[in-house]
């Protein structure tokens, strides 16, 4: 396992969750966990992301601005979660937002795996994107196990 695919399979679980919450209406059951799922997904990827990816391209030149640019990504996201959880989840406007977010989320996640992961192949070596990917799925374990249910896809 690398890096680029511990962090693409997580990616997955996003896009997947994303979808379904998309087609649920009102202040259903069902969305309300989908919900959750998603919040807690996108809060320990971000941390992991950010901890094994990100902070290490930082200090070289030919990935700092995409490091940046990810970060600020995973900010926005912030924002538009802490909307939706300001919003009532059965007025139109939280759908709307929700749109939004899932839109955001979808333009990071092609970001990092057509241009990104490209850019950081020449910057890490092999032995590196195991390192990070063995940390990085270690805390993205640690953070899942402390939830009362596991997200889907990673039981």
């Amino acid at each position: 396992m690398n890096i680029y695919k511990a962090i693409k399979d997580d990616h997955d679980i996003q896009r997947d969750l994303c979808a379904k919450i998309l087609k649920t209406s009102g202040e259903s059951e069902e969305r309300k966990k989908l919900w959750e799922d998603l919040k807690k997904e996108l809060e320990v990827h971000e941390v992991a992301e950010e901890r094994y990816f990100y902070s290490p391209l930082i200090d070289t030149d030919k990935m700092q601005e995409d490091a940046r640019h990810g970060m600020a990504e995973h900010h926005e996201m912030d924002e538009f979660i802490e909307e939706l959880d300001d919003t009532d989840m059965s007025s139109p406007h939280w759908m709307a937002t929700l749109k939004k977010l899932a839109e955001k989320v979808e333009h990071h996640l092609k970001d990092e795996e057509e241009e990104f992961f490209k850019k950081a192949k020449t910057v890490y070596s092999e032995a590196e994107e195991k390192s990070l990917a063995k940390s990085y799925e270690q805390t993205m374990s640690e953070y899942r196990s402390s939830w009362p249910e596991s997200i889907p896809g990673k039981e």
